[in-house]
């Protein structure tokens, strides 16, 4: 589903949250006369996986961005004339920008769309005629309940307490409580898990959701869920075992593998020798294309940009934002470690003649390399962005990398976390990929493996996410440092205080807006 095409379905769309409903029509058809047959029922799942896109490529604040914002591998950086948005991000201090009341109003917007599609669907499903085809519909109300506890799963992460909409509605719903919403999450998932074809993921359309996708989400939220609030299982819903019991499955049926070189898995460590999107460690990645414009059309990864070299084109890296790296990622790794130069753009060591060093705060010397602009060389021999290969032009809204949200790399470290009988194997196994010739065993061991995640999926979105479920003062004591840093040329000292971080519990500002709308329904998380 590279080249999704919108439907939103006679309802209307949500577009304020739980606060606000949009009742008008967007085409002639209703629910009425809509959700009759198969080919209706098509339509509407390509309309819920477009709602995916359009909420994680092209709303607002890219969610991958602020998750390594937010963590100790990158900083809020941007151009040194800037707003401080992402730096009140950054330090989780709204302080620093305090006009900023509504830093996420468009996800919150966009995430409420697409769960309104979700809702509608399932919602619509006894009336489509499935013309005796049970697998057919068990798979479709699959894909939806994934994409669902997917929305719901970044949302109840990123605020805590959110409105838990099920089924379209004009009321003005109030927070619910996270456990209600990981019951959704968790009852969506195994769902997902059981219906889904056994099948190889190889007899699947790229980019569509898979049992696979659906244990190994599964696990990622076990995790998150169990050491965030400190729980044994998932409210009640899934255990441990049952946990590992998806994860070994995946492993021994799925047909996914690592890739053998880790360089390939990413466009600009590759470049020639890219595996490819669809390439055989991709669990499940949200899709998108370079067809992006400004009259509707919002299916490119438009929070790509965030992470390139500030103003600077430099093959095959192309023009960004300037979001920057910690030093202490690059720092982190051994130098036999090949995921270094895989992960990170370094200035000085690719010796790239950067000279927009005034222009960008927060200045480290080093770039995100797995999610960066790419440049390519035209017919007149002028160095552009790689978007103008497809007869575009705009870098900024026409990136077309694919967000890779779970690898097979994280099954197996999760399923050695979990205890498997095979942890050290799949603790070895990512290693020795890392090393090539230079492995030397490491006994695996709970530290050893947060350790090995820590540099397996930098720049990611994952980092942020792995530190917040070891503990909120875990995560903060990780996260805080004072250091010097260059902004405009010039040496200022960055500081991220522990204080901020543990008195936010890590969540995210809800935007003002929605609290306005919901006239004061919906309240402030704490230290907004």
């Amino acid at each position: 589903m590279k080249n999704i095409f919108l439907y939103i379905l006679g309802l209307g769309v949500l577009t304020l949250g739980s606060c606000s409903l949009d009742t008008e029509p967007y085409t002639e058809q209703t629910d009425t006369t809509f959700y009759l047959n198969v080919n209706d029922a098509k339509s509407a799942l390509v309309g819920c996986y477009d709602g995916l896109q359009v909420v994680s490529g092209a709303s607002g604040i890219g969610i991958p961005v602020v998750s390594e914002v937010m963590s100790d591998n990158c900083f809020g950086g941007t151009g040194n004339a800037d707003g401080y948005n992402y730096a009140a991000i950054d330090e989780f201090d709204i302080t620093r920008a305090p006009s900023y009341v509504d830093l996420y109003n468009s996800n919150w917007i966009n995430y409420y769309k697409a769960l309104y599609r979700c809702n509608v669907f399932l919602l619509k499903m006894d009336q489509i005629d499935w013309e005796g085809d049970d697998a057919l519909r068990a798979g479709y109300e699959s894909e939806v309940r994934f994409i669902r506890a997917y929305l719901y799963f970044e949302m109840v992460r990123l605020w805590g307490n959110i409105p838990l909409v099920i089924e379209p509605t004009t009321e003005n719903v109030p927070q619910a409580t996270p456990d209600e919403v990981y019951t959704v999450i968790a009852e969506d998932l195994s769902f997902a898990a059981e219906n889904l074809p056994s099948d190889a993921y190889t007899s699947v359309e790229t980019g569509r959701v898979t049992k696979w996708a659906a244990k190994s989400l599964l696990a990622r939220v076990f995790l998150y869920y169990t050491g965030y609030y400190s729980a044994t299982d998932l409210v009640g819903v899934v255990t441990k075992s049952q946990t590992l019991a998806h994860l070994e499955d995946v492993i021994s049926s799925s047909g996914h593998d690592l890739v053998s070189d880790f360089s390939t898995l990413w466009p600009a460590a590759s470049v020639e020798n890219f595996a490819g999107e669809d390439n055989k460690e991709v669990v499940f990645s949200i899709r998108y294309t370079y067809t992006s414009d400004y009259n509707g059309n919002t299916d490119g990864n438009h929070w790509l940009v965030m992470f390139g070299m500030r103003e600077f084109t430099s093959l095959p890296y192309g023009s960004g934002w300037g979001i920057t790296v910690n030093p202490k990622l690059w720092n982190a790794y051994n130098e036999n470690d090949t995921r270094r130069s895989a992960s990170i753009i370094s200035i000085d060591d690719e010796e790239i003649p950067f000279d927009k060093i005034d222009n960008q705060r927060e200045y480290t010397g080093y770039y995100n390399k797995k999610y960066t602009p790419m440049s390519m060389v035209d017919e007149e021999g002028n160095t552009v962005s790689s978007v103008n290969q497809y007869g575009v032009s705009d870098f900024q809204i026409n990136q077309y990398q694919d967000y890779v949200v779970m690898r097979y790399a994280d099954v197996l470290l999760m399923a050695a976390e979990l205890g498997s009988g095979n942890a050290q194997a799949y603790y070895d196994k990512v290693r020795q990929r890392a090393y090539q010739g230079n492995f030397v065993s490491k006994t695996v061991s709970q530290a050893n493996i947060l350790e090995e995640r820590y540099l397996e999926f930098a720049l990611e979105g994952v980092r942020y996410w792995d530190l917040l479920r070891q503990g909120v003062s875990t995560a903060a004591a990780t996260i805080a440092e004072s250091t010097i840093l260059l902004s405009g040329g010039v040496e200022e000292t960055k500081t991220i205080s522990a204080s901020n971080i543990e008195t936010t519990k890590g969540l995210q500002q809800i935007p003002n807006t929605q609290i306005t709308l919901s006239s004061g329904v919906l309240k402030q998380n704490q230290g907004w």
